[in-house]
């Protein structure tokens, strides 16, 4: 009984759906110009397309005078394509205000939409050569290069015995009319199982699930950021559900762009657009910005003020990371964006390219993010390797009590000196003082605690989940990729040895010897980089605590590298 369900189920619907698709030729001509206008057969307009019952009628300036005429391609109920067929020398379609048919009654002022003509195309077939009853007006199609790839999706526009007219409703990126020479209707199984994801599904969306099945499991299983990883690793399997081209702009963070038929950032009403526009605007990393900023206390760095030449030591990965970028072959302005992976401070990558380098923000927040995860993979190999263990169990004595006073006053005096040096860095800076003040001050414990709770953790929800949603395949997946994780690798393990080396030569000239291993916190990944440092101190010395020690130059990192986008943004 199943073998028989199975073999009827492949008679009338299998069999058909290959059988009945007789191929067309399509041909583009250039010069035609298509208007569209809100009249219809029950207006009187005719639909005979290339045939003599067409309805013509005339074109008019904003005088009244004529200067072209037209007739209908096609003519539905209440509205109508035509084609214009004649227009006076020396006059464009633009100078045209209006139409008139004057063979009816009270059609003497028809205003008209110009449409995009260079998407209409001739079929070499008609209802005489296609008798399929799925060929009619309004029928869905395919469009094919010459080596059989889908070049765009189009609709039936008008019949006659022997041509008909299509029009292109979506180009496939790459692609454009002198790529098109054929194309077949689709019925309507043809459409939904064209239609669904394992149809549509290519290599590229199987590699990025498998990277977001990989983010999961750190976040999940081995506890690394799940804060961020969760949501970027989520973001990433919406971002590449195979879709159809037909639905592709609608819900896609991209967009093929109408002109230049490249990916871009969605504009429309898709609503994975309108969630990223919060990250390739800039908008959501001052926020969060602000968030950690009514987290942080700064008391560390202030009862040790020297753990702020740390926290710009471990800045030099920034630099770093930008020669290395130029030297790849990136613009000056997308070699900045690539660098700032390098203070390990996902928000301020965004920022900076989203300023910078809008193309890149994918690859580059998910770098910056992915490296700040793995702060207890890299950098406790590079702390080992460029310190002695005598050096590891060096104690440094508890730092001073800062009073209330130092604790108000530096958000506002370090905003003001930051944002002389840099002033691009306000964006950043602003926010991030601001929301330590309202820590700080005693009388904003409500705002404070909405800003480091509440807010932090929406912005960070949307941040995460919108540049993971960002990585589709079919920009994702290529060799600037690839270089941008390279230098983010490279930036980030600079930025480490930069600070841990930077401690080693204070101890040279100083007679209050630091432990190197703090050297390493001047990163941003607050708090991290300082767990991780108070977890190797450990390793070697239960009874050595470095966790407040390194706090210092963690957050002095924070501040580091916002001047240090702030500068980027000035020059470029």
């Amino acid at each position: 009984m199943k073998k028989l369900l199975l073999l009827i189920f492949t008679v009338l619907f299998l069999v058909p759906l290959h059988a009945e698709r007789p191929v067309f030729g399509v041909s583009f001509v250039p010069g035609e110009t298509y208007i569209r206008f809100t009249k219809g057969t029950r207006d009187g307009l005719k639909s005979d397309f290339k045939g003599s019952n067409a309805t013509r009628g005339i074109l008019k300036d904003v005088h009244g005078k004529e200067v072209g005429t037209f007739v209908t391609a096609y003519a539905a109920d209440f509205e109508s394509i035509a084609l214009i067929d004649s227009i006076a020398e020396g006059v464009s379609i633009e100078a045209v205000d209006h139409l008139e048919i004057p063979e009816l009654e009270r059609m003497d002022y028809i205003k008209f939409k110009l449409e995009a003509s260079e998407n209409y195309f001739y079929i070499d077939k008609g209802s005489k050569d296609i008798t399929i009853s799925t060929f009619k007006r309004g029928a869905k199609g395919n469009l094919y290069d010459s080596d059989g790839k889908l070049a765009g999706i189009c609709t039936v526009e008008a019949i006659s015995d022997h041509v008909s007219l299509g029009r292109v409703t979506q180009f496939n990126a790459g692609y454009f009319s002198k790529d098109v020479v054929s194309g077949h209707v689709t019925g309507y199984l043809d459409q939904i199982i064209g239609g669904s994801g394992f149809a549509n599904v290519t290599w590229g969306n199987i590699i990025m699930v498998m990277f977001a099945f990989v983010f999961l499991y750190l976040a999940i299983a081995k506890d690394y950021e799940p804060l961020l990883l969760c949501p970027i690793a989520f973001g990433i399997l919406v971002g590449n559900m195979p879709m159809p081209l037909s639905i592709f702009n609608s819900v896609s963070v991209y967009m093929i762009d109408p002109v230049s038929h490249e990916y871009v950032f969605n504009t429309g009403n898709s609503v994975l657009g309108i969630i990223y526009y919060g990250v390739r605007s800039g908008f959501l990393p001052p926020l969060i910005f602000m968030g950690i900023g009514a987290l942080t206390d700064f008391s560390a760095l202030l009862s040790n003020p020297k753990s702020l030449l740390l926290g710009a030591a471990a800045q030099f990965g920034i630099y770093a990371a930008f020669l290395g970028a130029l030297i790849l072959g990136f613009s000056p302005q997308s070699a900045a964006a690539i660098g700032i992976i390098g203070g390990a401070d996902g928000p301020t990558a965004i920022f900076v390219s989203s300023r910078l380098a809008p193309s890149l923000i994918g690859p580059i927040a998910i770098a910056a993010y992915s490296y700040m995860a793995m702060v207890p993979v890299i950098q406790p190999p590079i702390m080992k390797l460029l310190t002695s263990k005598k050096e590891r169990l060096i104690r440094m004595a508890a730092g001073r009590k800062v009073s209330r006073f130092e604790k108000i006053t530096f958000p506002i005096g370090a905003l003001i000196v930051t944002c002389l040096v840099a002033p691009g860095g306000l964006p950043l800076l602003g926010p991030l003082f601001f929301g330590n003040l309202l820590r700080e001050s005693g009388v904003t414990t409500r705002l404070a605690k909405t800003a480091s709770s509440a807010m932090l953790d929406i912005c960070t929800i949307f941040i995460g989940f919108g540049v993971g949603a960002s990585t589709s395949a079919a920009v994702f997946l290529k060799p600037d990729s690839v270089k941008i994780f390279i230098m983010g690798c490279v930036a980030f393990g600079f930025a480490t040895a930069s600070g841990v080396t930077f401690a080693k030569i204070m101890n040279v000239f100083s007679k209050e010897k630091v432990n190197p291993l703090i050297g390493a916190a001047g990163v941003s990944a607050v708090p991290d980089s300082a767990r991780v440092v108070h977890m190797v101190g450990q390793a070697e010395d239960p009874s050595n605590f470095l966790l407040q020690h390194a706090m210092g130059p963690n957050v002095a990192g924070v501040i580091g590298s916002a001047i240090a986008a702030g500068i980027f943004l000035g020059l470029f």
